[in-house]
């Protein structure tokens, strides 16, 4: 169970951004519903509610899980109405997000900052009309780096090459630990930790 040591869990949240439905389930762009599915999955609260168009749990004394349900580079509506809805500020919002730039296995966190080209990323800025919203990005880059352009579309819809797997799911537990860092101690403890 995560007891938070700033702020109540239950005034958080974290999202993990995506695309709905199964042919995108196990590709590259999904890399943050896995993460926030992986929470959930601890936390004993799996992601079965519906609220302002995504799948959502809270668990008991805990942070909101949510995974918009809006394709990604729409993320930023479900965030606005969440954020309205429960009274969240940016800075009490996880969102969770993969990142072509950074090799896979990498996590990186942020207290804020531009959205580096990330449709999704640039959605929620859009919507909360502040980039000061934490985030944690999960590098999913081949060892090759990735390609350009309209290639790069569908690098991130494909999923997992099998050499990849295993890296990946071990990414997934790492950021999943991130969170709950970031939910006890908060984004400066989570850096120090995870960044690296």
């Amino acid at each position: 169970m995560v007891e938070p040591t700033e702020e109540p869990a239950a005034r958080r949240a974290v999202v993990g951004l995506g695309n709905p439905g199964e042919r995108y389930q196990e590709t590259r762009h999904n890399l943050g519903f896995r993460v926030v599915e992986a929470l959930g999955h601890r936390l004993g609260a799996p992601l079965a509610g519906v609220e302002c168009n995504a799948r959502v749990a809270e668990p008991a004394g805990g942070p909101l899980l949510a995974q918009p349900q809006t394709y990604m580079n729409r993320s930023g509506y479900t965030l606005r109405c969440l954020a309205e809805r429960h009274g969240f500020e940016p800075g009490e919002v996880l969102v969770v997000y993969d990142d072509v730039s950074l090799p896979l296995g990498r996590l990186r966190l942020r207290p804020g900052g531009s959205p580096g080209g990330h449709r999704g990323m640039e959605s929620v800025v859009e919507n909360l009309r502040t980039d000061r919203i934490p985030r944690l990005r999960l590098g999913c880059a081949g060892p090759e780096g990735t390609p350009a352009g309209e290639e790069l579309v569908d690098y991130v819809l494909s999923p997992f090459r099998s050499e990849e797997r295993e890296a990946a799911e071990e990414m997934v537990e790492r950021a999943a630990d991130a969170c709950e860092t970031w939910l006890r101690e908060g984004i400066e403890a989570a850096m120090n930790r995870f960044n690296g």
